[in-house]
């Protein structure tokens, strides 16, 4: 749980991000994705809800490489080039700005916490939604990302507007460096998602995308 931030460091000796301890262990091979992929989506819920009055310390999202249109790349690009004014006016929300399977923890089942709030800023929900949903794509299938998605509405008791966008802004922005994700993926049980199967799912879930806009 994000607890306190520094990122001025005017209290720690460096920019410092104060999280509380998680008793768990990451797990991106469950037994039942659908409720897997269902804790994620009512847990990226709760954390958007943070209130906004907390979040005027954070940068913002677009500050950083991460959210800035230099990054992107592909055949995805282009739209969301067009698109940005649409993507930088949306509300903002606290934005883990890397949210996928990899950054929570789980205990017994159930998930205990997400870690790894280094990128914690203000920015779009779609920032999180999308890069996700990407990760649940490369893990397993349009189903499972679709499943996420469903519990995060759910949770929000709101549909997300624009979801192809956000995809695309995902997709768009980790064109250049979806390869690397393979040391990631290796050590938590899937060796399977090597640099070439990640660009091979990687261009199949841009493809897609291309389609439906």
């Amino acid at each position: 749980m994000l607890l306190d931030s520094d990122l001025a460091g005017r209290w720690s000796e460096c920019p410092t991000t104060l999280i509380s301890w998680l008793d768990g262990k990451a797990d991106i091979t469950p037994t039942d994705p659908d409720a897997w992929a269902t804790q994620l989506g009512r847990t990226l819920a709760s954390l958007h809800a943070a209130p906004s009055d907390r979040l005027s310390g954070l940068p913002s999202v677009f500050d950083r490489r991460a959210g800035s249109r230099e990054t992107l790349g592909g055949p995805v690009a282009t739209r969301i080039r067009s698109d940005w004014s649409q993507i930088t006016s949306s509300p903002e929300v606290l934005t883990h700005s890397d949210y996928w399977s990899g950054n929570v923890v789980w205990r017994d089942g159930v998930l205990a916490g997400v870690v790894d709030w280094s990128g914690a800023a203000r920015g779009p929900r779609g920032f999180d939604l999308g890069w996700c949903r990407l990760d649940l794509y490369l893990l397993f299938d349009e189903r499972i990302a679709d499943v996420f998605l469903a519990a995060y509405e759910e949770a929000t008791g709101h549909p997300v507007a624009g979801i192809g966008l956000w995809d695309g802004w995902a997709v768009a922005r980790s064109h250049d460096i979806v390869e690397t994700w393979a040391a990631n993926y290796r050590p938590l049980g899937r060796a399977d998602l090597n640099e070439d199967e990640l660009r091979r799912r990687h261009s199949q879930w841009a493809s897609r995308l291309q389609k439906q806009s």
